[in-house]
């Protein structure tokens, strides 16, 4: 049995120059399609190792700027369709396999991203979005006649009433802005929102969305994006990207 395996990064119709990832990286052509691929140790990228490795965030966040990294040289020189990080077949053969069985499936893929990239978009609100809440739910004060139980009761389902449509205000906002957005689009997707721990804010997010845009439409895109923000909604745009909301496949 070999000691070595064949990670895939990515796949695409031609092959192009880019750096290093994990290991050094070379091709492997097969139906009309090239892969990018590094011979890596299976002590280190084994199922076995991997599980463990998974739950070292050094070690991943290493191994994901890297796996990045070529994609994204990539993807700025051709249509490309990204691989799921640590994706480590057994040899070559089992990678042009792969090629041949899903040719169809990756051809219509990295016809949907050609002249397209991903744009990501987050929008925040903070503390301060709730603040009417707490207005509405000084209203029954003028409730309190002698009875500060029943005041107290009528305050705090005013209150109540009150964060629920702060609520309901808040998510329609995300909602239009992703509407907004999704229209400029070719394709669009929302994310799981990022818990503040993993963001690195405060701030509550409201959207976390994906949009494959017409590389002709980047500057709309962009001004519009910008345009959304205000009353207490920050809009946070990043890219261009990859289009890895849009073509990453199951290669299993």
């Amino acid at each position: 049995m070999s000691d070595a395996g064949t990670y895939v990064y990515a796949v695409a119709r031609s092959a192009v120059e880019c750096p290093d990832g994990v290991a050094p990286v070379r091709t492997i052509a097969g139906a009309g399609l090239v892969a990018y691929v590094s011979t890596v140790p299976l002590a280190e990228f084994g199922e076995e190792p991997l599980r463990r490795s998974l739950e070292d965030l050094d070690w991943l966040a290493v191994t994901a700027r890297a796996h990045h990294r070529v994609v994204d040289v990539v993807a700025t020189a051709t249509p490309t369709a990204p691989v799921r990080l640590v994706t480590v077949y057994a040899d070559d053969d089992q990678v042009r396999d792969l090629l041949e069985r899903r040719r169809d499936d990756f051809l219509e893929v990295l016809s949907h991203v050609m002249g397209r990239r991903e744009w990501g978009v987050k929008a925040y609100v903070g503390p301060g979005a709730a603040s009417p809440a707490t207005r509405d739910g000084d209203e029954g004060a003028g409730d309190d006649v002698g009875k500060p139980g029943t005041a107290y009761l009528q305050r705090r389902r005013a209150s109540l009433r009150g964060r629920e449509q702060a609520r309901r205000q808040i998510m329609g906002r995300a909602d239009h802005i992703h509407a907004t957005l999704s229209s400029l689009a070719a394709a669009s997707c929302r994310h799981r929102a990022q818990d503040p721990q993993l963001s690195g804010r405060d701030e509550v997010m409201l959207l976390n969305g994906a949009y494959l845009v017409d590389e002709g439409r980047d500057e709309e895109f962009a001004a519009t994006a910008g345009s959304l923000g205000g009353d207490g909604v920050e809009v946070h745009l990043t890219g261009p990207w990859a289009p890895y909301s849009f073509t990453v496949l199951e290669t299993s």
